[in-house]
């Protein structure tokens, strides 16, 4: 099975995310880090319409810039809210898991499980 993973090793969810997805047998890993390899608009898009969830449950507002640039007010959009994480990495959740069966915001760790 193919797996991506979009990491910050600075992350310790993400750090033992990896660790799953390498201790899990037949598992061929693309690891990401996405402060180096940025997103793109529709990369994000498509991760997230896989995973089913908005652009708001995948912002990561501690340790980011979302409440300073607004993007946790209500008001704000997806449409928004995706054209800063295309342009800021760090405002997106970590970490993103992406296989055959499907994408995970993987926050616990234990949520790849799904996908596996």
């Amino acid at each position: 099975m193919k797996a991506t993973i979009w990491h910050n090793p600075k992350c310790g969810t993400s750090r033992k995310t990896l660790a799953i997805l390498e201790d899990t047998a037949n598992v061929d890993l693309e690891v990401i880090e996405y402060l180096k390899v940025p997103y793109t608009l529709g990369k994000l898009e498509q991760l997230f319409k896989d995973a089913g969830i908005s652009a708001k449950e995948a912002l990561r507002v501690r340790g980011s810039k979302a409440e300073e640039l607004g993007l946790t007010n209500d008001n704000v959009t997806d449409e928004t809210i995706l054209k800063a994480m295309s342009q800021d990495s760090m405002l997106v959740n970590r970490p993103i898991v992406e296989t055959d069966k499907g994408v995970r915001l993987c926050r616990p760790q234990e949520t790849v499980y799904e996908i596996l």
